[in-house]
């Protein structure tokens, strides 16, 4: 069965040429500067993941979710379904693994300060989970 491998969170992610790019990778904390009394701006991140596909699970489709929980176990901010399909390439040794990188970006506004968890599934296997925090430092409005 086709199983993650790797699960971060990046200030950008994309896949090239079967390689995956990361650019401010491996975060834990994200710091919001807020003006006093404004709403949090929403934020860009980005989601890479690696999957392990067995020799026995190429040439067939997967399905891969990825999805955001906050600290309540609440989804709705981020809930993506992609089906990823590895073929075997010619003189590949019988029994090897192949790897598939995903990667998406988003703008997500997140309503609170606090717990998060980025979610990824594939197939019927157990979510890894990546957690990381939003936190919140108000600053002076310097508009005016």
């Amino acid at each position: 069965m086709p199983r993650i491998e790797m699960l971060t969170l990046a200030n950008h992610a994309e896949v090239q040429n079967g390689l995956m790019y990361l650019s401010g990778a491996e975060w834990d904390t994200l710091t919001r500067d807020i003006p006093h009394g404004a709403d949090p701006p929403p934020q860009h991140l980005g989601i890479g993941v690696s999957v392990v596909v067995g020799w026995t699970e190429t040439n067939q489709r997967h399905l891969l979710r990825l999805w955001i929980e906050d600290e309540d176990g609440q989804t709705g901010l981020l809930d993506v379904n992609a089906e990823i399909e590895v073929g075997r390439p010619p003189g590949m040794l019988h029994g090897t693994e192949s790897r598939a990188p995903f990667a998406i970006n988003g703008i997500i506004a997140f309503p609170n300060p606090g717990r998060y968890v980025v979610c990824a599934r594939v197939g019927s296997d157990v979510p890894l989970q990546y957690p990381f925090r939003i936190v919140d430092r108000p600053t002076q409005d310097r508009s005016g």
